[in-house]
């Protein structure tokens, strides 16, 4: 877990690394990632990813809630598993999806996905297990580590909203590229997701 004094401490850092992003860190709410313990699951925040993807977030929340509720109230592994794919496509997903939260159970279940162990894990070793999974992007896997695991150096440079305000922050006429603002994030090594985080606000 982070502290307030940590996350404060690399807002510094970064800021002197880079004044462009004093405004951004001065004005804008502070990064909070790992700073509290999350309120889902591991497999609940996985599940609640693939319903968000490509929907608003209202559908997002009317679908999962028409999940929790034919698990009987709550979202686990085991009571997943005993839907059918009919089922599980009723409460509003795509056939795309089904096919994901399928997989992913049963990577669970067979202990290819070792999900309770991720918390211990690092980056990369969470990465190679969700990656081969159908329908795990990622921009997905990213999102899971930065606002469920609370990793702290994460560079998303595929999320066009990171990108964005980067180019806001340095009064950029052409958007910055993936590519090249992979190679920015080395400055920033260890604290990568901080920078996303106030990016993404200056967006």
């Amino acid at each position: 877990m982070s502290t307030p004094q940590k996350m404060s401490a690399m807002a510094k850092k970064i800021a002197t690394l880079d004044p462009a992003f004093l405004p951004a860190i001065k004005n804008l709410e502070p990064c909070r990632f790992g700073l509290e313990k999350p309120t889902s699951t591991n497999y609940q925040s996985l599940v609640r990813a693939v319903i968000a993807q490509q929907v608003s977030t209202k559908a997002a929340a009317t679908i999962g809630k028409r999940l929790e509720v034919m698990c009987g109230g709550r979202i686990t592994v085991e009571r997943v598993a005993k839907l059918s794919l009919k089922e599980i496509q009723s409460a509003g997903l795509t056939g795309a999806k089904v096919r994901t939260l399928d997989e992913l159970t049963r990577a669970i279940l067979e202990g290819r996905v070792e999900i309770k162990k991720f918390t211990y894990m690092n980056d990369e070793e969470i990465m190679g297990q969700l990656l081969p999974l159908f329908g795990f992007g990622k921009w997905t896997i990213e999102m899971f580590l930065m606002f469920q695991l609370g990793r702290i150096d994460i560079w998303p440079v595929d999320d066009l909203a990171v990108r964005r305000g980067w180019d806001n922050l340095h009064f950029n006429k052409d958007a910055i590229k993936p590519k090249a603002l992979m190679a920015e994030g080395d400055l920033f090594a260890g604290m990568r997701s901080v920078v996303a985080w106030y990016c993404w606000r200056a967006s």
